[in-house]
């Protein structure tokens, strides 16, 4: 039995009681097409009296939540019955998309949502532990998504060599490593002198699992004028501005650049003002805090990060075009 399938059957039994273990492959899906069932793995049980399609994702296939309510519906439309789509991880913007558009879900462990059957994930939200509530420092989150970007890619990594090239302090890197490793997200182990770092699971799932304790990198936005003092220094598009550059998105009005707390005092010290309020010919500066120059040699932040600063954004343009950015994930 899969793990997502098994996953979810402890989850309904540990939150609402029920015994449902007589779940058993739903005898209809070979009259789906090919695509849903390169998508789905296809499951029924009974919940509370009804029988149901659970539509459970497969790990290896990106799921668009723009897709996700019209596959249900097929679904739904030849089973007859309520078609539940089961996934390992959600982002709070994912889960209030799929309920605005009554969208049943479950992600075992965390969340439920059955509206067919009367059913609210609110009620039955489960505390979380604190080494999972716990969001992860800034250096930490910037040592992750490095490694998890790296192509190609690589399990074991030496976490020195990435504080390095980001100039944290020994005294950084130390902490950061002890986040990771107590999220659960790494393990340590010795190679030679060296201490490593290796992640079990391949990036896109130690992605998933890290999210919860991941949190915008953004800390702040100004206004400048674009022809103030060395406004042409900054080359790491952010915001809007990078997520055009991945999508099917619009330029926005005023271009969007990111750089670090010293980039920011080394511009006010060249000179540059921050505007109380846009005004032709502006820019918007993000503040972050790590460095927006994890990947080299490009010209936006890293996608990654990019999520990350838009994710709680309700505009439904921004979230089809981080579905997107998905797509493209180097995993």
């Amino acid at each position: 039995m899969p793990i997502l399938v098994t996953a979810v059957l402890h989850y309904l039994q540990e939150v609402l009681g029920i015994d449902a273990s007589r779940v058993k492959p739903w005898a209809r899906a070979n009259e789906l097409p090919y695509f849903l069932r390169d998508v789905f793995q296809f499951s029924e049980l009974e919940l509370l009296g009804h029988p149901v399609v659970l539509a459970i994702g497969r790990g290896e296939a990106k799921q668009s939540l723009s897709d996700v309510r019209t596959w249900l519906d097929k679904v739904k439309a030849l089973a007859g019955q309520p078609a539940v789509y089961v996934t390992d991880a959600l982002a709070s913007y994912e889960r209030r998309r799929l309920i605005e558009q009554k969208v049943p879900f479950i992600v075992p462990g965390n969340q439920l949502y059955l509206p067919d059957l009367g059913l609210d994930l609110r009620e039955y939200f489960r505390q979380r532990t604190p080494a999972t509530e716990a969001a992860l420092s800034p250096s930490a989150q910037a040592m992750l998504i490095t490694a998890l970007l790296r192509q190609p890619w690589q399990p074991d990594w030496q976490p020195s060599r990435v504080a390095a090239a980001l100039g944290y302090t020994p005294m950084t890197l130390s902490r950061a490593v002890k986040e990771l490793t107590a999220a659960g997200l790494a393990a340590v182990h010795t190679v030679g002198r060296s201490r490593w770092l290796r992640m079990d699971l391949p990036p896109e799932q130690v992605w998933e699992r890290a999210k919860p304790a991941l949190r915008t990198p953004v800390r702040r936005t100004v206004w400048v004028a674009a022809h103030g003092v060395a406004a042409h220094r900054l080359s790491r598009l952010a915001g809007l501005s990078a997520l055009a550059r991945y999508s099917m998105m619009t330029e926005p009005k005023w271009p969007v650049y990111a750089l670090t707390a010293a980039d920011w005092k080394a511009a006010t010290d060249a000179g540059v003002r921050e505007l109380p309020e846009p005004e032709a010919g502006a820019q918007e500066w993000q503040l972050w805090s790590y460095s927006p120059a994890l990947v080299p040699d490009a010209n936006t932040v890293d996608p990654l990060s990019l999520t990350l600063s838009l994710q709680e954004n309700a505009d439904d343009r921004i979230q089809l075009a981080l579905d997107e950015l998905k797509g493209q994930l180097p995993w």
